[in-house]
């Protein structure tokens, strides 16, 4: 199994530490408001990932956090008047809904930053001691020339990362580029108490103290998005290496690239924020998975309405394969073909085994031998459940509908299918086409196949 590491900026064999239990741990959102879709796209990327590797190794404990320590979450709590908690704990329950809307797997652990107080602190103790930390005027801040690999993850020279960081000038920093670990709290803002006084962590410090707590000073894989490359990977890296007296804290780094939309960057500015909770009501969340996967990880992928009708049409065309193989049973003990794990294990080459996806929905529109029907009907299931596609029956899929008024209901739709059932037996073809105009013109196709009658919305 091969996976690009971004520390060392080439493509190696994947072997860890213990393969009785792969560590990884990804960061997860901060709970302060809707997910966009730039969010969604490391919680998918790296679902496939840890589905990969529970096939490959007996144990995988994967972590993604949730950070509901933040000064965004402030904001919004004074904006309602009221705790930090109703804010993030709306938010965070808003986020695994909207994430499960899409396939994604909960995580092994899901940690929350205010259960970690204790081991942040230690973790700020432990670096204070060892001199990589100091206290400065209620604040804690790690200084950044005693770990002499600053900078190497993201390939920096000081002064690219000083311009990088957009430090706070602080007359109380022994460096510019020294950053928080610890920080006072107002008595209006929430704080907890520490050997600095009240206060709350600074970002970084938090993952590394999860990361720690629940999988080992030294872990498998890191991952999250290319943005948090630096500071807060290289910042991770800096306070948990010296933390822990020069271990190494992760072995391979990986992150997944941008997300654009309609060829531009996400931006509140420019308005082309698109929020996970709003798209679930006019796409499916099968599709967004898939334009998510149809790029490889490591590259930036553009959102266009064209790349999701797309989407759509490609789910159509697997799922009309499954469902033209209609009572077949699935072969036992079959899996998904050699070269679509091969593909995935190549640094999760999603379009290569997405290729090879295809290839068996091909392949079954052509069979006809019961057996090569069962073996296909099974390799395709078994592929779909590696991807976090195909999960639902073919019928379900065809009934998803966005949220229209005036729309029937399945209920509907398929109490005028038994009237029409019955007009076509008794060849009454007027009635027929017309019970079938009225489902088109409420936004309803309907197909006559050898099996029966077929629909879906448009």
């Amino acid at each position: 199994m091969q996976l690009h590491n971004t520390l060392t900026g080439r493509k190696e064999e994947f072997v860890p530490l213990d393969p009785r239990r792969v560590t990884m741990y990804v960061c997860g959102p901060t709970v302060y408001s809707y997910a966009h879709i730039g969010n969604a796209r490391p919680a998918v990327v790296f679902d496939v990932l840890a589905r990969v590797l529970r096939r490959r190794f007996p144990g995988v404990a994967y972590a993604r956090n949730i950070t509901d320590i933040d000064d965004k979450i402030n904001a919004a709590a004074a904006r309602e008047g009221v705790d930090i908690g109703v804010i993030t704990q709306r938010f965070a329950a808003i986020y695994r809904e909207d994430m499960a809307a899409l396939g994604v797997l909960p995580p092994d652990f899901e940690p929350r930053v205010t259960a970690h107080l204790p081991q942040i602190i230690d973790m700020i103790q432990r670096l204070i001691a060892a001199g990589h930390a100091y206290e400065a005027q209620g604040h804690v801040l790690f200084h950044t020339l005693s770990f002499k690999e600053y900078g190497q993850l993201s390939g920096r020279d000081e002064q690219a990362l000083m311009a990088g960081a957009r430090v706070e000038v602080a007359p109380y920093k022994k460096h510019a580029g020294d950053f928080v670990l610890w920080k006072p709290s107002t008595p209006e803002q929430p704080g907890w108490e520490s050997p600095w006084g009240r206060g709350r962590p600074g970002w970084h410090i938090e993952c590394s103290a999860m990361a720690e707590a629940l999988l080992g000073e030294t872990i498998d894989i890191h991952g999250g998005g290319h943005d948090l490359i630096f500071p807060h990977h290289e910042n991770e890296i800096a306070q948990s290496t010296c933390a822990h007296g020069g271990k190494i804290f992760a072995r391979y780094w990986l992150h997944n690239g941008f997300l654009n939309v309609d060829h531009q960057k996400m931006s509140k500015s420019i308005g082309n924020v698109l929020l996970v909770h709003e798209l679930l009501k006019s796409v499916p969340g099968e599709a967004i998975r898939l334009v998510l996967l149809t790029g490889h990880y490591r590259q930036p992928i553009d959102w266009t309405d064209e790349v999701v009708a797309e989407a759509r049409k490609k789910l159509d065309r697997l799922y009309g394969a499954l469902r033209d193989l209609g009572e077949v049973e699935a072969a036992p003990d079959v899996r998904a073909p050699q070269a679509f794990i091969d593909a995935l294990e190549d640094d999760l080459n999603t379009p290569m085994a997405l290729a090879e996806l295809f290839e068996l929905a091909r392949a079954a529109n052509k069979a006809e031998s019961p057996a090569d029907k069962a073996r296909i009907k099974a390799q395709m299931l078994d592929a779909g459940s590696v991807l976090g596609l195909l999960q639902q029956p073919p019928a379900a899929w065809f009934a998803w509908a966005p949220q229209v008024d005036g729309r029937p209901t399945a209920e509907e739709i398929d109490a005028l299918l038994v009237q029409r059932a019955d007009a076509r037996r008794n060849k009454q073809w007027a009635e027929s086409d017309r019970i079938r105009d009225v489902l088109k013109a409420r936004g309803v196709l309907i197909e006559d196949s050898k099996d029966g009658q077929r629909w879906r919305y448009a």
